[in-house]
């Protein structure tokens, strides 16, 4: 287009989990979070900061149509080992301006373990789909 410009949609793209695509998902966000030092010396009328670590969360939204959650908890219940898996995420709007100056937008994130509550069984006279939104932290980006 030569007038509009086209911001990336977020409504294209795939996530994929141990390579494998999670066709039932509904969203992802992922986030660098830094851990940030703030103060001031005497003298100093404005702190300065720094970032002294940071921290990688995400959710995935998933509608349930697979019991993959279900595999990871009874591998943890079988071998006390904490799962970690290798998550991805890719925009692929081919018709943004983002995706002209720079193709696909890829995170991947490895040494990802899921947290928080992990829904087993949902029922609710008033609902109407499943979503499960799978929480996780993450030790690095690649």
């Amino acid at each position: 287009m030569e007038y509009n410009k086209n911001p990336i949609s977020i409504r294209e793209g795939h996530i994929f989990i141990d390579g494998v695509e999670v066709a039932d998902g509904v969203s992802a966000t992922f986030k660098f979070t830094p851990d940030v030092w703030t103060g001031k010396q005497i003298g100093e009328h404005s702190p300065s900061s720094r970032w002294l670590g940071y921290s990688i969360t995400g959710t995935i939204t998933r509608r349930r149509s697979n019991n993959w959650l279900k595999e990871k908890i009874k591998e943890y219940k079988a071998s006390g080992a904490t799962p970690e898996m290798k998550i991805q995420g890719i925009n692929d709007d081919e018709n943004s301006d983002y995706y002209a100056a720079h193709g696909s937008d890829t995170t991947t994130l490895v040494g990802c373990v899921l947290t928080g509550d992990l829904q087993l069984t949902v029922l609710d006279s008033e609902g109407q789909v499943l979503d499960d939104p799978i929480n996780f932290n993450a030790k690095d980006i690649v």
